[in-house]
């Protein structure tokens, strides 16, 4: 069924890409015909930029094909993340059209030369307006369908490309009937947000590549998949996610059980929340660590609602987990969640420490500090 699935997003994903490159070559060779024959410096930089969405189009089927290629023995988890390399690769040619497209129109604002419009070429932006503007929904809602962020980005820049071959045509109209001509002030305008639009993919890939925190629905429903089928666990923490593709999210996880488990309910218990993930959501839980909860008595319920408060009380403070009262040895462990904005979290976890060992000199008291993920 996953072998099923892989195949069908990677023709897809071909498939979207191939009519993205067919598209913009014909938008493309339109538009630098009608930019020699009008001398127009913001048509040949839109054809320019056609033809660039082109190139990105044939690095993103690169990209997938590449990605989509089995686990071996050096890359046991799969090639996915080629994915966001190919989104790197675009993202570039993007910043380098942005850049040779401002170095172009300056030069023309420096030295300016008189554009000419016929009937014909206005028609002919218009419809590229029209093509562009549903080749970028089309081509974005397909990204979204199986999350390909180089298709989401693609179809994103193609629907912003619509808007600027709308303000090539509008400026063109305005030379035509008043002869004012905007065309290299206008080429610095499309220059401009043709940068920011490759900044901006750049910057989400770069995401991808150093780690961003998981969608917060991805992790409740990993969560609620696992509290719905063990009645015994009661807390699911430290849930972390590695992205190894759009499609492959492989993590670990601790789960709070009864301290009175065997290592055999353990086994069983771990085996049956990984099948029931994997199958659920699709991700694969590597790792299953276990927090021990004390069942016997009402001490440790009263010692931990204490602890608790005490962690509360400061601010910056997200979560207390983990807790753990062990009589025999005459230890307390728990681990805490602190906020990234707080500046020293580990004198915070120590400052929290040191009261809870105040609050019970008896015992040993361990604390862990936790990241926020």
């Amino acid at each position: 069924m996953e072998k099923e699935t892989t195949v069908s997003r990677e023709s897809l994903i071909v498939r979207t890409s191939v009519i993205g490159i067919l598209t913009n070559v014909a938008l493309s060779a339109f538009k630098g015909i009608i930019g020699f024959l009008s001398n127009s410096i913001s048509v040949l930089l839109d054809a320019v930029n056609n033809l660039s969405d082109a190139l990105s189009s044939v690095i993103t089927i690169v990209g997938t094909k590449l990605a989509t290629r089995a686990p071996d023995q050096k890359h046991p988890l799969g090639h996915g993340r080629v994915e966001y390399l190919s989104s790197t690769i675009v993202a570039a040619l993007v910043l380098y059209a942005g850049i040779t497209a401002l170095i172009e129109s300056v030069k023309k604002i420096i030295h300016p030369e008189a554009a000419n419009y016929t009937p014909l070429s206005l028609l002919i932006i218009a419809v590229a307006v029209v093509v562009k503007f549903f080749l970028g929904r089309y081509v974005k809602k397909k990204g979204e369908e199986v999350h390909s962020d180089s298709l989401i980005a693609s179809g994103s820049d193609a629907s912003f490309d619509a808007l600027l071959s709308f303000s090539v045509l509008l400026s063109a109209i305005i030379n035509r009937l008043f002869h004012i001509s905007l065309e290299a002030y206008l080429g610095v305008f499309l220059a401009i947000f043709i940068l920011k639009s490759g900044y901006e993919m750049f910057s989400e890939t770069v995401d991808q590549l150093l780690g961003v925190r998981t969608d917060r629905e991805i992790i409740q429903k990993v969560k609620e998949t696992i509290l719905e089928s063990e009645s015994d666990v009661s807390g699911v923490y430290d849930l972390l996610l590695h992205s190894y593709g759009p499609d492959r999210l492989v993590g670990s996880v601790h789960l709070e059980i009864p301290d009175t488990y065997t290592a055999n309910q353990i086994d069983a218990l771990q085996r049956r929340v990984s099948n029931d993930v994997l199958q659920k959501t699709g991700i694969l839980l590597a790792g299953i660590g276990i927090y021990a909860k004390n069942t016997a008595g009402d001490e440790a319920a009263q010692v931990r609602a204490h602890v608790h408060d005490i962690a509360m009380a400061h601010e910056g403070v997200l979560q207390l987990h983990g807790f753990f009262l062990d009589q025999e040895t005459k230890t307390i462990q728990f681990d805490v969640v602190l906020d990234f904005s707080v500046e020293d979290r580990q004198q915070l976890a120590d400052t929290i420490r040191q009261e809870v060992q105040a609050a019970y000199p008896d015992y040993q008291v361990h604390t862990t500090l936790d990241l926020d993920i």
